[in-house]
């Protein structure tokens, strides 16, 4: 039988995020400071690296492997990477998520190399708005990448807004509307109450249920059963098929008792859980032992037994996690 990785609650670990860089061509304001140090070199898993954790993981029953950053469309190299990985057997599927300010020029080269679904972070269709939250993005260039995206045959592509109150809450409905004009699926995800950003959160939060309560006014929502297997709930609406409705609300819709992944981010820390800092070295483990991956492997099968049983996030109080979302692994 096939060796499966699983943690202290018997959660089957079948998902894995890999953070190929902490750096980014945006500077989202629920994802990084504004003046950002990023990682030097030495201290980032190689390409390689990265590629032998991808298959190691494979091995051992992951079957979905999402590639995210920072950007990860600004690692060099990453074409390549997308290829290595999508041939691995075993593996499922490969997917990724973008900030989609790349997408004009690397769209169909990730299809091609076997990337099959696509998530891309739009906030706003305000181009002052999308100014503003991503402090230096141009929205018409995100625009052109997701039709790039939407001609290059992706199994499918879908959206991912962050609603921040004060900031984009008044835009789900033309969101919505340009997911389904555009045969897009779109999810709507709370912010996560990581690193310093400036602002109260308790104040900006926007939950799932108020973004949901908005659609409802103008779209049918229907129930369904439809897992990506993510942490997103999905609904349909009535009499637009081509569109999946998703939320991810890590404050109000706790999803830890099904959560099945972890996060490598570039720094070659194993993420047990987005909002805990208990993390594995597998950089040092695997220059410890470049041609062994027993003693890797042993190091993250114990590790798992210390995934905490849920996340505790509160809009609340003090930062409980320092590291930016860039750092943690998109």
């Amino acid at each position: 039988m096939p060796s499966v990785l699983m943690d202290g609650f018997g959660r089957k670990i079948d998902y894995v995020r890999l953070s190929v860089t902490d750096r980014c061509d945006f500077r989202c304001i629920y994802c990084m400071a504004e003046n950002m140090t990023f990682l030097p070199r030495q201290s980032i898993l190689s390409l390689e690296e990265i590629e032998r954790c991808a298959k190691l993981f494979v091995a051992n029953g992951v079957r979905k492997i999402r590639l995210t950053g920072g950007e990860p469309l600004t690692r060099k190299g990453i074409i390549s990477l997308c290829e290595k990985i999508s041939a691995i057997p075993g593996l499922d599927e490969l997917v990724m998520t973008t900030n989609g300010s790349q997408l004009t020029k690397y769209a169909q080269s990730l299809a091609d190399a076997g990337v099959k679904r696509l998530n891309i972070s739009l906030d706003s269709l305000c181009p002052d708005k999308f100014k503003t939250m991503t402090r230096t993005g141009e929205l018409q260039q995100v625009l052109d990448g997701i039709q790039a995206a939407r001609r290059a045959g992706f199994q499918r592509v879908k959206i991912n807004s962050v609603i921040i109150q004060g900031h984009n809450d008044e835009e789900i409905l033309a969101l919505t509307d340009y997911a389904v004009d555009n045969q897009l699926d779109i999810t709507f995800i709370e912010e996560m109450p990581l690193g310093h950003v400036g602002r109260s959160r308790d104040a900006s939060l926007f939950s799932s249920d108020k973004v949901r309560d908005n659609i409802a006014k103008h779209y049918a929502l229907l129930d369904s059963s439809e897992n990506s297997g993510g942490p997103a709930r999905y609904m349909r609406l009535k009499d637009y098929s081509h569109t999946r409705i998703g939320f991810i609300s890590p404050h109000t819709h706790n999803f830890c008792s099904t959560c099945n992944r972890v996060r490598l981010t570039v720094e070659g820390k194993l993420l047990l859980c987005l909002g805990n800092e208990h993390s594995l070295d597998m950089l040092n483990l695997l220059r410890d032992h470049p041609t062994d991956d027993a003693p890797v492997l042993a190091q993250v099968q114990q590790a798992l037994h210390n995934k905490p049983e849920e996340h505790h996030f509160s809009a609340e109080g003090e930062v409980q996690i320092v590291r930016f979302m860039n750092a943690s692994g998109g």
